[in-house]
């Protein structure tokens, strides 16, 4: 059997009750798609819920639909939260952005490192960009997208959790393999550096709050591919571990 259109709705869902998509999906479900009323689709909340719904009404302007089953779905226990640097080039972190939730990153967090880049920060776009991403990869949880944050705040931020890494490629500095430190089934937090890499105090700091040192491979990384590459072996390794 066909799956259904799958659309993000941000608010939650209710059995049984009536709502309203915004005007970009009721243009695409009634212009691109040309689906009419009595035809069924699925929506997600981005928060775990997934619903399967009838169209009431739609047009280019409005679309409303009649929830019918919802289900409720539990957030793995194996999340990981990627701090990063990002690029003064839009492109590659949006990018970035679109690949880490299809990999089902469970935060991002743009980090204000002393060698970062100023980078445009376009928050309702790269919203959308997540949506469109967990729509395509068929998630439930939409990866929490938080503000440029200073390094010492983003360090602090996750200070209670175990399983801490930050990855560096600093000379003469010791590191383990990611993949050998890695514990499966467990929150975990990667931090990754800027094009020009942290300073070795920075990496002193995170050492201190319990940050790992890791290397993830012989290769040079571009931030935004040390990114991904981390995410990448994290949902491999974890895959039916939770």
């Amino acid at each position: 059997m066909a799956q259904l259109p799958h659309f993000f709705h941000d608010s939650p869902l209710t059995p049984n009750s009536i709502v309203s998509l915004d005007t970009d999906t009721a243009r695409h479900i009634a212009q691109v798609l040309r689906m009419k009323p009595g035809e069924q689709l699925s929506l997600t909340d981005g928060n775990g819920g997934m619903a399967t719904g009838t169209i009431l009404a739609a047009d280019k302007n409005k679309c409303s639909i009649q929830l019918l089953e919802v289900e409720s779905h539990e957030a793995s226990k194996a999340q990981l939260h990627v701090i990063v640097a990002f690029t003064k080039n839009t492109s590659r972190n949006e990018w970035l952005l679109e690949k880490a939730t299809e990999l089902g990153v469970a935060s991002i967090i743009p980090v204000d490192a002393t060698r970062s880049e100023k980078t445009h920060i376009r928050i309702d776009r790269w919203q959308k960009i997540l949506q469109s991403a967990l729509l395509q990869s068929r998630q439930y949880f939409l990866p929490h997208l938080a503000e440029v944050t200073p390094l010492k705040k983003a360090l602090d931020n996750f200070k209670d959790k175990k399983q801490k890494f930050i990855a560096h490629c600093i000379p003469g500095q010791p590191r383990h393999t990611f993949s050998e430190m890695l514990n499966p089934a467990s929150e975990t937090v990667i931090l990754i550096g800027p094009e020009g890499d942290f300073t070795p105090d920075e990496v002193n700091l995170a050492t201190q709050l319990g940050y790992l040192p890791v290397s993830l491979g012989s290769q040079r990384l571009r931030t935004e591919t040390a990114a991904i590459a981390a995410a990448a072996y994290f949902n491999v390794f974890n895959d039916g571990k939770n």
